[in-house]
């Protein structure tokens, strides 16, 4: 590895031309196409909506945007997904979380079709996951992955540490590790005493949403270490979960916030959403012909 600084951004950039290059070499009549939910007007979640929209369009997938108020009734929400779900013209569903209070976020994720889930939150995907034979994953976990592997960084018979344990993140970024054998711990906040597991780990993953939780004296020398979190402080600055300035010197490997772990998960979210548009127009996929080069590395 010739840098410990693991930056997600470049590595985003490269898997989103290579797979802008995969679309393009069918010529679509009909595109991809991303339905993306909001509900409510947060900013963070506006922001982050704008920038998947513009990522899809720059790989040659349409997205569309459709904007719930806040007080929307939760049958209104599950009817809209019912219906792009029956809607062949639309090839992936996305609702953009959290939700308000009053919406059940379980009974949302499992209205989308698992078919169409580029989440990859669906019990049906996450199930697949665990038995190792996944369909749609993850996009977070899943573009980690895919950073890991591009920094050539060892996993197999490594001690994984994960902070956090939610079906977003830390289950399937667990079930990834495990695939990959690696020896998994899940820390949480009913855990005693996280800093001796963090203090064993080869590699940590840490989403806790905890803004700098993590100092230099949570780790071994040479930790991989992976920051999912995201925070914006009252001065305005994003920091993730990770104090990066103290952790860096002493870690194998870090990744920097903003720039290491978000640009992942966007370009993440592309490729499932071209796979889950392949798995529906089995037409377009020659029997054993790899059609995206370089969704996994290969």
């Amino acid at each position: 590895m010739n840098s410990p600084i693991l930056i997600g951004k470049d590595l985003a950039i490269h898997k989103q031309q290579v797979l802008a290059q995969d679309i393009a070499k069918f010529n679509l009549n009909t595109p991809p196409h991303l339905v993306v939910m909001i509900v409510g007007n947060d900013p963070a979640s506006q922001l982050y909506v704008k920038t998947k929209q513009k990522r899809c369009a720059a790989v040659g997938i349409l997205s569309t945007q459709l904007t719930f108020n806040n007080d929307v009734p939760q049958e209104t929400l599950l009817a809209s997904i019912q219906k792009h779900n029956d809607d062949p013209s639309t090839h992936g569903i996305l609702v953009q979380l959290p939700l308000p209070k009053h919406i059940d976020t379980q009974a949302v994720i499992e209205a989308i079709v698992p078919s169409k889930d580029v989440d990859g939150f669906h019990p049906f995907n996450l199930g697949r996951l665990a038995q190792n034979s996944p369909l749609l994953r993850p996009c977070t976990p899943y573009g980690i992955m895919q950073l890991l592997q591009h920094y050539a960084i060892p996993i197999q018979g490594q001690h994984a540490v994960v902070l956090g344990k939610s079906t977003i993140v830390g289950l399937p970024m667990s079930l990834e590790l495990l695939a990959a054998k690696a020896t998994i711990s899940i820390c949480h906040r009913h855990t005693h005493d996280i800093m001796q597991y963090t203090r064993q780990a080869d590699i940590l993953i840490t989403a806790t949403g905890q803004p700098q939780m993590i100092r230099a004296d949570h780790i071994k020398k040479g930790t991989i270490v992976i920051d999912v979190g995201i925070t914006r402080l009252e001065n305005g600055s994003i920091v993730g979960d990770v104090h990066f300035d103290s952790v860096k010197n002493k870690a194998g490997g870090i990744t920097p916030v903003p720039g290491g772990v978000g640009p992942m998960t966007v370009t993440a979210l592309l490729q499932n959403t071209w796979q889950a548009y392949i798995s529906q127009q089995s037409q377009l996929c020659p029997k054993n012909q790899t059609h995206y080069s370089d969704l996994d590395g290969q």
